[in-house]
């Protein structure tokens, strides 16, 4: 299932109550076809006579026959009954579907009733008052169906989609209660990815600790003189902390370990399984500090006092993403559709993460929060995992990345056209296809452009070197 945006979820469908469920007790089966008369958007559904009556993918209504469970995708609401044993597959089939449960059953506890709020995706009534049913739902206002839908369908992708979302709720649930020091609020485990509020999710320092450092991730894959190279340009930063190199190739094992530079600081190798763009953001253990430096393999124009001033930087915006290559989103009012811009202009909406600073957690929430069906997209093309985290950020934050320094060359100067993607037209095509695709999925813009730029005091004023704080900042 596909995330929603908000508009599908305002959507009507065609009926408004739908009671599918078999094996029910007769009270309840005779007080909701008593219903039926009165309420002709009430469609009542029971087992097929004949040949199709033993086949559950089918439901029957007289003569008509229903296929089940689509059936309960053309419902806003989904009767589940007590029924003969609590197995019975009712509630997911509601949820799958998209449609609100509406639970008769007294005493049921609902699944993850610990963490999750079910008020907010289903409607509870008591078994005695099962002929007050439609007069219930009747009294709920078009716009809380829609949060309603949406708490439904987010509940279902995060925590009921298959074994492995359900086998991982659980497990977080048992983490909670061992380690409640550092469990998960309500907000984490209700809240689905807001698309018209903005809350930031970090409670952090005004001014973020400069004793850790930070630790450089450098995601490559075989070029390993560029990469020795931006190794050994990043270990001059006085506050690096640590090098860990992301080896996104399977074929290949990276070099032993005589091979690798030898430096004042901890390097640590990571192989992928996979060969995922996604990869530089996986939150590994070898990451100890809070700020990550994310870095290619072919950045080697960059000084230590640019490294090291894009920290400090970041410790004063330790929410956002400050970096050094930006890019800006525009509306083309020819194709009525976002555009993705490298030209060179001082609006930025996005700092790319080939050379970007951010705060571990946003590893966390971009390996574990972000919608599926922008990740696959990342993985199928190969591209714009760096677009998808701006997305993320800005989406949670309501704030725009930060550009440090003035530089706008990063890359080898003897690299050519067809190794340099962003020079390629294809590739900026490809580039606002995904902005479009990833707006798509959000329901909204959340990227927002800013005329800003973060430069070292006195840095272009004739001064003496020793009154500057940091000399080697490019131009370019």
């Amino acid at each position: 299932m596909e995330s929603r945006s908000f508009l599908f979820f305002s959507e009507s469908r065609k009926w408004f109550v739908v009671a599918s469920q078999t094996a029910i007790r007769q009270q309840f089966k005779t007080g909701v076809r008593a219903m039926m008369d009165e309420h002709p958007e009430l469609l009542v559904l029971d087992r097929c006579d004949g040949g199709r009556g033993s086949n559950f993918s089918f439901r029957c209504d007289g003569n008509k026959t229903y296929d089940y469970p689509y059936i309960l995708e053309e419902s806003t609401f989904c009767l589940v009954f007590r029924g003969a044993r609590l197995g019975q597959t009712a509630l997911f089939d509601a949820m799958m579907s998209g449609c609100i449960p509406v639970i008769v059953a007294d005493f049921y506890v609902l699944p993850f009733s610990e963490v999750l709020d079910w008020k907010r995706a289903a409607v509870v009534i008591y078994e005695a008052d099962v002929s007050d049913t439609m007069h219930i739902l009747k009294g709920f206002s078009d716009e809380r169906i829609s949060e309603m839908r949406q708490q439904v369908d987010f509940f279902y992708e995060r925590y009921f989609a298959g074994m492995k979302e359900i086998t991982t709720t659980t497990l977080d649930i048992l983490n909670d209660r061992v380690f409640s020091h550092v469990a998960k609020s309500y907000e984490m485990w209700n809240d689905p990815p807001s698309t018209t509020s903005v809350k930031s999710p970090l409670f952090l320092p005004i001014v973020a600790p400069k004793s850790q450092g930070f630790t450089a991730v450098v995601l490559t894959y075989d070029r390993l003189d560029s990469l020795f190279q931006v190794i050994h340009n990043v270990v001059k930063a006085p506050s690096l902390a640590k090098v860990l190199v992301v080896w996104n190739n399977q074929n290949k094992p990276p070099p032993q370990a005589s091979m690798w530079p030898k430096i004042n600081k901890p390097l640590k190798v990571v192989q992928t399984l996979e060969n995922k763009l996604s990869n530089r953001f996986y939150p590994y253990d070898e990451i100890e500090t809070e700020a990550i430096l994310a870095i290619d393999d072919d950045i080697v124009m960059l000084t230590a006092d640019e490294l090291e001033f894009g920290f400090e930087v970041w410790r004063e915006f330790p929410d956002r993403i400050v970096g050094f290559p930006s890019r800006v989103h525009l509306w083309d009012n020819v194709t009525h559709q976002w555009k993705y811009q490298s030209e060179w202009t001082n609006e930025v909406s996005m700092v790319l993460t080939g050379v970007a600073f951010y705060h571990k957690f946003w590893s966390y929430m971009y390996t574990t929060r972000m919608p599926k069906e922008i990740r696959n997209w990342v993985d199928k093309h190969m591209n714009c995992e760096d677009i998808a985290m701006n997305f993320l950020v800005t989406n949670m934050t309501g704030k725009a990345p930060i550009k440090v320094a003035p530089r706008k060359k990063f890359k080898c100067p003897e690299c050519t056209n067809t190794e340099m993607l962003s020079t390629d037209l294809s590739h900026m095509i490809e580039r606002s296809k995904c902005v479009n695709k990833f707006a798509e999925v959000y329901g909204c813009m959340p990227l927002k452009p800013v005329e800003f730029r973060a430069d070292p005091v006195l840095y272009k004023d004739n001064f003496p070197e020793k009154l500057k704080r940091y000399n080697n900042i490019g131009s370019l």
